[in-house]
């Protein structure tokens, strides 16, 4: 992948001086992470870090600093990396995530904090113009939350105690986040971090999770749990495709990791799946590898599908 050569040298300097970095202004000793990906998190074309992060920096010099880059609207928004550029015919167009959360300002206005996860990903938007949070960041946004800002955590689950909600705490706390469990509660707000654990029987009760029935545009998710015929058949998980239609409905025993974000609401997690081993299995799952730059896996028991189901319309 092409570099222009002052921002290789801006690159290396982060990566190997404690003393230099985009901008003046003190540093944090916790390296940021860029990672460009295409087709929601399907293949990654480049990751870079950055060893200290500066009080200046942004987002957008993070990615200038490691990228070829062109921009739009006065310098805020990208256009182009390494001359792939947005398509507004095609319905293709960059988007950018931070530990897990689209962000709702330009790159430029975006301040890197230490640790940060910041993933581009170029991905068609037919289906939806807005995924506003995804999984391929873990174990953030719950390790040093959004902005600078860390959340409390809350693991809620359907049966607090249960094999499944104990692994979630569990692997949570062994990556550094700080969750306490507690049963299904109606709200959380915007200063907290929610991981609902359990059944979609159960889970689907709660008000942040409920757009899961519905297609990509309303829930930010490429699956969708369906009731059978009338609405009273057994419930399956559809697992869809990048443009919102059904690429395979997914066997027995398959578990949905996925998340959601709104207004009214801080970042949502689903671990949940139509039976418990479903529920098992998407418990499992939470680790860096499975997870890392996907927008929602699927955890079948056949392994990990990452969603949308790559090459399905």
């Amino acid at each position: 992948m092409w570099r222009a050569p002052v921002a290789g040298l801006a690159l290396a300097c982060a990566l190997v001086a404690s003393g230099c970095g985009f901008g003046p202004g003190p540093s944090s000793g916790s390296a940021a992470r860029l990672d460009v990906t295409r087709d929601f998190g399907h293949q990654l074309l480049d990751s870079a870090k950055v060893a200290h992060v500066h009080s200046s920096d942004t987002v957008m010099r993070f990615l200038e600093a490691a990228h070829r880059v062109t921009t739009r609207y006065g310098g805020g928004f990208v256009q182009s990396i390494d001359g792939l550029a947005g398509d507004r015919s095609a319905q293709r167009d960059w988007f950018f995530y931070v530990n897990g959360i689209e962000a709702g300002v330009g790159a430029a206005d975006f301040g890197l904090s230490g640790g940060d996860r910041v993933q581009w990903d170029y991905h068609s938007w037919r289906a939806t113009m807005r995924v506003p949070a995804i999984v391929g960041a873990y174990p953030e946004p719950f390790v040093r939350g959004y902005r600078g800002r860390r959340l409390p955590v809350r693991v809620e689950c359907e049966r607090p105690g249960s094999a499944p909600c104990r692994e979630v705490v569990k692997r949570l706390d062994e990556a550094g986040a700080v969750a306490t469990e507690a049963g299904f509660a109606s709200t959380a707000g915007a200063q907290l971090a929610r991981v609902l654990v359990g059944r979609w029987s159960a889970v689907r009760r709660l008000q942040v999770a409920t757009p899961l029935t519905q297609d990509p545009a309303a829930s930010g998710v490429f699956a969708r749990f369906r009731a059978g015929a009338g609405g009273r058949g057994p419930v399956a998980l559809e697992l869809l495709g990048p443009t919102g239609g059904v690429a395979r409905k997914a066997p027995p025993g398959t578990g949905l990791v996925a998340a959601r974000a709104t207004e009214e609401q801080a970042v949502t997690w689903l671990v949940t799946g139509v039976d418990d081993a479903g529920v098992a299995r998407a418990a499992a799952s939470l680790s860096p590898t499975t997870l890392r730059d996907a927008f929602a896996v699927a955890a079948t028991p056949s392994g990990p599908v990452r969603l949308p189901v790559e090459g399905r319309r």
